[in-house]
């Protein structure tokens, strides 16, 4: 297979597991060094490091926090200073609260947006140091800024909203420099934070078009075609992988 990303360089934030896991492989299938963020589990991080170095590719994890400015930045940072350059920032580590409207707390508020929109946000800005024509900036979003199918997702929703307004923001700004920005947004996909045989699994596929949870494979091959020649004329892009959930 031809590797369509050969010398490029990826950064993925939350690539210790499930669907940041999944890109990050992918990335490297397909010829990108990819570094990626962890916070909790650093035996994960190092686990798919490994195995984008049995791929033939570079890899890096590096301990940052989302929620933290400073981290964010460092990460961007450590990984350009590693590896001398980058292409690719996919946004993927989020937070997920839910519940009733009147439970969330203040403290609940302030780690959703932290992670799930400031994050990002820093993470384009301090990247654009670093990459030049060509760049791809690949966020992952959710179907539930499309489809409020359910009650208790007020907060994530909301923040997983806002990604479409710097999506499109970041595209048009970036576009006189060569650099797309893209929003991915899934469906319900089987992950160990939203397993297909969890609590909430039979409501989940109910409401999908093809009936079922999707991979995080399936996810990631989206995030693959807008890194590569697929996606050179892609950008301000809200696309939906979540099997019909949004139809």
């Amino acid at each position: 297979m031809t590797a369509v990303l050969d010398g490029k360089v990826a950064l993925v934030t939350g690539g210790s597991r499930g669907i940041g896991a999944a890109v990050a492989l992918r990335l490297a299938e397909d010829g990108a060094d990819v570094a990626l963020t962890y916070l909790g589990n650093a035996e994960r991080a190092a686990d798919v490091v490994d195995r984008i170095k049995a791929l033939g590719r570079r890899g890096l994890a590096v301990r940052a926090d989302s929620a933290d400015p400073a981290a964010v930045r460092a990460a961007v940072d450590q990984a350009a200073a590693e590896f001398g350059r980058l292409d690719i920032l996919v946004n993927n580590a989020g937070a997920g609260v839910l519940g009733p409207v009147e439970e969330l707390s203040a403290a609940d508020v302030d780690r959703v947006l932290q992670v799930n929109v400031r994050a990002p946000f820093l993470a384009a800005q301090a990247v654009l140091r670093h990459m030049a024509e060509g760049g791809r900036i690949i966020t992952i979003g959710s179907c539930m800024s499309e489809r409020s199918a359910f009650a208790g997702g007020s907060l994530y929703g909301m923040s997983k909203s806002a990604l479409n307004g710097l999506t499109r923001s970041l595209a048009r700004e970036l576009g006189p420099r060569g650099i797309t920005a893209n929003l991915v947004q899934p469906g319900p996909i089987d992950t160990e934070m939203n397993p297909a045989d969890g609590p909430a699994g039979e409501l989940q596929r109910s409401l999908t078009a093809l009936g079922r949870f999707g991979q995080p494979s399936e996810v990631a091959a989206m995030v693959a075609h807008l890194a590569g020649d697929g996606g050179r004329y892609v950008t301000g892009s809200a696309i939906l992988v979540d099997g019909g959930y949004a139809a």
